[in-house]
């Protein structure tokens, strides 16, 4: 029999949320032959991703996965063999009341860092008053966490010809928060001697964009140009159309988990934006991570991109970080492959969560 997984998902990261989700849903249903119910509180963010979905169903059935509207007068008598709580995001107390008559298994899957306490609470658990036990899942860089998840139809990191960047435009992606030094960036590349041309998908940074360019609005499919910088404006991509725009770009800025894990499959050089929390908590999260995936980045080269991406999470972006950054592009560029293959030989973490569920 067929085992049935509801998976829980709380938009509070506009994509990154139901991204994650998304994604490990259809994973675990095409690889694992698994039956998956993905219950979402914000169907008009998920819409987004999922083009196809109707936003008054409080049921439906895309790509061989149940969407469920997570709402207050929805019918959670009928909890799953297996409860993916993503995020912490809060079950339902209806639903844990069926999922005690059920004696459903129940996971949280956490947010994805390099921090090394991750591995510590990896797979521990958490009785509940109820008699239920919590189990937490914390996806990682180690083989001692829950890995990251990546598809099987995904290869390896190609390598790529150190001189391509610097005798070509550089082709770069912008997908970022609004609170990002979007205008001093593009001031720092416009002003610069490298050609580039940056794609832009159509999100709540499009406004500054226009400013910098002096326009009131920016429209998909526009190109607009000053100095060294060419911006085009592209849709709001599907996951597979993003993924290919990452692997044909020479440098990827990209935010939260989804983008982030999307820029180390395609293997190309890259500014990670963590999500914003309270009294700097994503600093430490950042610096982990450039400490753990560029252990064989040559120090000149991590220097530079150290300070690209504490330049990236401040108010301001100097010229100077993007000169540096674009000098040291092919020792970065090197590192960046190493650092991509090495993770890409661990188990993907679909598999991982399969197998540690299985074991409960």
């Amino acid at each position: 029999m067929t085992q049935r997984w509801d998976v829980f998902c709380k938009v509070v990261d506009n994509f990154g949320d139901i991204g994650v989700c998304w994604r490990l849903a259809r994973q675990l249903q095409s690889e694992h032959q698994l039956d998956i119910r993905l219950w979402v509180d914000d169907l008009q963010v998920a819409q987004r991703l999922i083009p196809s979905l109707t936003l008054a169903a409080t049921e439906q059935r895309v790509e061989d996965i149940r969407v469920m509207h997570w709402c207050a007068d929805a019918d959670f008598s009928d909890a799953a063999d297996m409860v993916i709580e993503a995020f912490a995001c809060g079950l339902p107390p209806a639903y844990i009341a069926a999922m005690q008559q059920q004696q459903s298994r129940w996971v949280n899957l956490e947010y994805l860092t390099a921090e090394a306490w991750a591995e510590d609470f990896h797979a521990k658990t958490s009785p509940q008053a109820n008699g239920m036990v919590r189990h937490f899942y914390f996806p990682g860089f180690t083989q001692a966490t829950g890995g990251l998840i990546r598809e099987r139809h995904i290869p390896p990191p190609v390598l790529h010809p150190p001189a391509e960047q610097a005798v070509n435009t550089c082709k770069v992606s912008l997908f970022c928060y609004p609170h990002a030094p979007i205008i001093s960036l593009l001031s720092a590349i416009a002003e610069g001697k490298q050609p580039v041309h940056c794609y832009v998908p159509s999100t709540t940074i499009l406004p500054q964009v226009a400013d910098f360019f002096g326009k009131t609005s920016l429209q998909v499919g526009q190109m607009v140009s000053h100095g060294a910088l060419t911006v085009e404006v592209l849709p709001f991509l599907s996951q597979a159309d993003y993924d290919q725009l990452l692997t044909r770009c020479d440098i990827n800025f990209v935010r939260g988990e989804d983008s982030w894990v999307r820029a180390i499959w395609a293997g190309k050089p890259f500014i990670w934006q963590p999500y914003l929390q309270e009294e700097g908590a994503h600093i430490p999260k950042l610096k982990a991570f450039l400490a753990q995936h560029y252990q064989s980045m040559p120090i000149t080269a991590l220097n530079v991109s150290q300070a690209m991406h504490m330049a990236w999470q401040d108010t301001a972006f100097q010229a100077s970080v993007w000169d540096d950054y674009l000098a040291a592009w092919s020792s970065i560029n090197a590192a960046t492959q190493e650092a991509s293959r090495t993770l890409f030989s661990q188990t993907d973490l679909a598999s991982k969560l399969v197998i540690f569920c299985n074991n409960l």
